[in-house]
């Protein structure tokens, strides 16, 4: 896991660099260089809706534009996640004082492809791209899970892994770390900020998938400015 986040800080450096670059520009309607930032609202849906609420964090991104119409699009996405109630409950009797709480960062490295119509005032997107996706799960307490326990589905979203049908015992940290290959797409409309062609704002939502040990689902709906 050591190279996995050495990989993400390398990719979120890249894309500060490259987001900055393009910042200095002078915006001409023509240029070449894309770049964007934006506040997301992170709804989870399908099984990762059992176990956490509505997040919040950040999008960052930069890239290159082929034409008016298509563009290449470098994203980084983090995204705070709040759990569910029933996701603590089965793991409460196993701590000390039983108030257990924690919580997900999700981290993104996402390389997409966009096409996009624009108008005189509004325009529309799509947007889709495959990335890496990094998942770390926190708790507030030491959890400490009795021999032959079942594992279950809210047992690998806080990390712990299953020997056969039960948790693996002992337990000797508090944080899980795990990371995959997984894939986006969704649309967005703009809407032009001023006189110049290139500020607009954006409102958009997209799905992201990522499969394995627990699979991750989620739809980020990010308002942001576009340059």
């Amino acid at each position: 896991m050591l190279g996995a986040r050495k990989f993400l800080l390398t990719a979120l450096l890249i894309t500060i660099a490259s987001f900055t670059s393009v910042l200095a520009q002078d915006f001409e309607p023509d240029s070449k260089a894309n770049t964007n930032i934006g506040f997301p609202l992170t709804v989870p849906v399908g099984s990762t809706s059992n176990f956490s609420h509505i997040g919040t964090g950040l999008t960052v991104g930069g890239g290159y534009n082929f034409d008016h119409h298509n563009a290449f699009v470098g994203e980084f996405l983090w995204t705070w996640l709040y759990p569910t109630e029933e996701s603590l409950d089965p793991l409460r009797p196993f701590t000390a004082t039983g108030n257990l709480n924690g919580h997900s960062n999700v981290f993104v490295i996402t390389g997409n492809y966009r096409y996009e119509l624009r108008g005189q005032r509004f325009g529309t997107y799509f947007i889709g791209g495959i990335g890496y996706y990094y998942r770390n799960a926190s708790r507030t307490e030491g959890v400490a899970p009795a021999a032959g326990t079942p594992c279950t589905s809210t047992w690998q979203w806080w990390g712990f892994r299953c020997i056969g049908t039960t948790v693996e015992t002992p337990v000797t940290t508090s944080t899980f770390p795990t990371g995959g290959i997984g894939g986006n797409a969704g649309v967005g409309i703009t809407i032009r900020m001023s006189e110049h062609p290139r500020y607009r704002a954006y409102i958009e939502a997209r799905y992201h998938y990522a499969p394995g040990t627990f699979t991750l689902r989620l739809i980020p709906i990010t308002v942001g400015v576009r340059f």
